[in-house]
């Protein structure tokens, strides 16, 4: 079995942009269409930059769409992920270190190694997916947009003091993700 090869060691984020997560989660639409989604978190804020539905989603699509929330959210210091093949392939390796994105890949089989993108799934599942009856791809791309949203804005979290994670990052000043000493600190939100 291929496996992706770490370039940073395991670590707990302890800031904004410090590590996310990703993975995929699938599903299908009433008449049996696959879905595939890619859900890419922040571990700090428990943000959710990307939930996005597609019936394929390649290594190139990961790059798109990981690019996007970049540009939004800054570049994360690391990223954490299972091995599997979207992960691994070889132009997603050539592009993380232009970004200067670093990879914590979890030993195979080990899904508690990146819990929080897990513990995720498990939400997404009990409050959107069982409860929602998606029929075509469009649908599930309105429906699981407006869950990220209301996720992000209104989902009170126990570990950031029952906040959603809209209102933790409002609230707390935190790095601009890459800022150093030298640079200064700004509202998470901007």
């Amino acid at each position: 079995m291929r496996r992706g090869e770490s370039t940073g060691l395991p670590t707990h984020a302890d800031h904004r942009g410090h590590v996310w997560t990703w993975d995929f989660i699938a599903d299908t639409t009433v008449h049996g269409g696959a879905l595939r989604m890619l859900t890419v978190l922040d571990e700090y804020t428990k943000e959710v930059h990307v939930l996005r539905p597609e019936r394929q989603i390649g290594s190139q699509d990961v790059i798109a769409l990981v690019r996007e929330a970049i540009a939004v959210h800054g570049a994360p210091q690391f990223i954490r992920s299972d091995n599997g093949p979207e992960f691994i392939a070889k132009d997603l390796q050539r592009w993380l270190p232009d970004q200067n994105i670093k990879t914590l890949y979890i030993t195979p089989a080990s899904t508690w190694e990146n819990g929080f993108v897990e513990s995720f799934h498990s939400r997404f599942r009990d409050e959107c997916r069982n409860r929602e009856q998606l029929w075509t791809l469009s649908e599930a791309r309105v429906v699981i947009e407006d869950f990220r949203q209301e996720y992000n804005a209104e989902r009170l979290h126990s570990s950031l003091g029952y906040q959603s994670p809209q209102r933790f990052v409002a609230k707390t000043i935190l790095p601009i993700p890459g800022s150093g000493p030298d640079r200064q600190a700004a509202p998470a939100c901007q």
